[in-house]
């Protein structure tokens, strides 16, 4: 039976039997392997083990964003927020567990969708793509606009548009639109021309990254004002309401920063042995971000000059830096951090476009013929690459006079993401229950392939209890995060607003697009075999 439909017992056996330690072999292998899907290899087998670890962990980028929203953590949970990370780390962790079973089975580009699709049938799979494109796209605009929380600091001459670089300030909105629209248009050229030099970017920037986390800890902690007793404190903290409600909101930084590991699935199809690569690299991603992130925000507290002035929760990490580790530094340092910003925001624009493709070339989308074709001297998809990147541009332009959207942008886009995620925990978990666990088989280097085993139903429904808890959660109406400004009590509703829009346009197109996609390659499968396929 080809593994377009299912992958049964022994089915991946035979590539994994047949794969030596030869990498052109193993992508012929890998090649024949994505036939079994009902697709041809289209995009290039140029991503090793390392860069599909750097994909991975650089749309988490913890530089770019524990930079980006300390503030919105500190400011409303105090130092008590930081024990808001390991609790969103351990649910993350969860949910890639679940994901690396599926990455081993379905190593496919456009992952969320297929993952969906094959689990929860045809309708399930189209939302899941389409809701995570948007999220994709709104997530996109939300790490480009991070170079403001940076740039300026380092030069006050990229401040290109009046005199305040506060990001909340109307000044420091308009200067962020512009500095996000330059490296998008970057990361499209980038990303257009060549999947190599992409991958080397994103593989250097992510190291550089590493290195920087590193350095930052290390000389942040010889600068320490105080002991690492700190987050066992609650300085700061608001407890008019109670310590769960203002916690719960603080948690939202780190539900922000941890998605996107699934990134690494995004390019299995350019991955040499993606069955046996990308698991790992998801889990890993995942890991070393929280154990970076934990050791950022901790160090950050003990560093910081004064926690109960407001200066923290107003200026975060830029202002603990330049202040604690003098000037020359202090802005070396930011530049490293701008540096993350720009390899995020081109791995976020790889992962869409490699979901727009997917699912252009199941015929699934408007302009379909156009979004799933990849340029033969390039060997990337150039339309499914600019769309993402104009898109998020618009996204962009929401800021303008408008400071105070900008936390509400990046709330939503989350929960979009975490509403993705359960669309495809909640049919594996439901596979599970009907007796269709993920199926055995081996990867190209002949090992069994990644497997929960007897923990996995237990690992699914909490995965799944996280994900509805943390999309709630993302999803209340609250003026803190959507209306910080008091611009609007309709503000408040932004996310539900955006969840309905996205429904209900979801709803349209897929009406529009019923017809072509029951005709598509890869949904010409009976429902019995998506059933017997689901756990596979």
């Amino acid at each position: 039976m080809a593994r377009a439909a299912v992958c049964v017992p022994g089915d991946s056996a035979e590539a994994g039997m047949t794969a030596t330690p030869d990498p052109l072999t193993a992508d012929v292998t890998s090649a024949d392997d994505l036939g079994d899907f009902g697709y041809v290899q289209q995009l290039s087998r140029r991503v090793g083990t390392y860069a599909s670890f750097a994909a991975g962990f650089s749309f988490v980028s913890i530089l770019t964003t524990v930079f980006q929203l300390f503030g919105l953590g500190f400011g409303i949970g105090g130092t008590a927020f930081f024990w808001t990370w390991p609790a969103v780390l351990a649910g993350q962790l969860l949910v890639a567990l679940c994901f690396a079973e599926l990455a081993a089975r379905y190593p496919l580009s456009g992952a969320i969708y297929q993952w969906a699709r094959r689990l929860g049938g045809a309708v399930v799979g189209w939302f899941a793509g389409w809701t995570m494109v948007i999220a994709q796209i709104v997530t996109l605009a939300t790490a480009a606009i991070a170079l403001q929380v940076m740039l300026p600091a380092v030069w006050d001459g990229f401040q290109l548009v009046g005199t305040d670089p506060t990001l909340s300030s109307r000044d420091g909105a308009a200067n962020a639109v512009v500095l996000g629209c330059l490296l998008l248009v970057g990361t499209t050229v980038l990303n257009a021309t060549s999947v190599r030099v992409t991958s080397i970017v994103n593989s250097v920037g992510v190291t550089c990254e590493l290195v920087g986390v590193v350095l930052i800890v290390i000389l942040l902690t010889g600068q320490a004002e105080r002991g690492p007793s700190v987050v066992l404190h609650t300085t700061n903290l608001d407890s008019t309401t109670g310590y769960v409600v203002p916690l719960l909101i603080s948690a939202l930084m780190a539900a922000y920063v941890l998605v996107g590991f699934d990134s690494a699935g995004e390019l299995s199809e350019e991955t040499h042995k993606p069955r046996a690569t990308t698991p790992r690299t998801i889990l890993r991603a995942v890991i070393a971000s929280g154990i970076g992130g934990a050791f950022l925000i901790i160090a950050a507290l003990m560093a910081a000059p004064s926690l109960d002035d407001g200066t923290l929760a107003a200026q975060g990490l830029p202002y603990v830096l330049t202040s604690q580790l003098g000037t020359t530094t202090g802005k070396l340092l930011l530049l490293d951090v701008a540096l993350a910003v720009c390899v995020c925001t081109l791995a976020i624009q790889t992962a869409a476009a490699r979901m727009i493709f997917s699912m252009a070339r199941d015929n699934v989308l408007p302009f379909s013929a156009e979004l799933r074709q990849v340029s033969p001297r390039t060997g990337t998809p150039v339309a499914a690459t600019v769309v993402p990147g104009v898109l998020a541009a618009v996204c962009l332009l929401v800021n303008v006079g408008n400071a105070g959207l900008f936390l509400g942008l990046a709330s939503v886009c989350i929960m979009l993401l975490y509403v993705a995620y359960l669309m495809v925990t909640t049919p594996l978990l439901i596979q599970r229950l009907k007796g269709n666990p993920p199926t055995a088989g081996t990867d190209e280097d002949g090992r069994k392939l990644f497997s929960l085993g007897r923990w996995g139903l237990v690992v699914n429904v909490l995965a799944v209890a996280y994900g509805l808890g943390m999309a709630i959660n993302l999803g209340w109406p609250r003026a803190e995060v959507y209306d910080p400004a008091g611009e609007g009590w309709y503000l408040h509703y932004l996310p539900l607003i955006v969840l309905a829009v996205v429904a209900i346009g979801g709803l349209l197109a897929y009406r529009f697009q019923r017809t072509r996609y029951h005709e598509s390659i890869g949904l010409t499968v009976s429902p019995a075999a998506v059933v017997e396929g689901a756990g596979a």
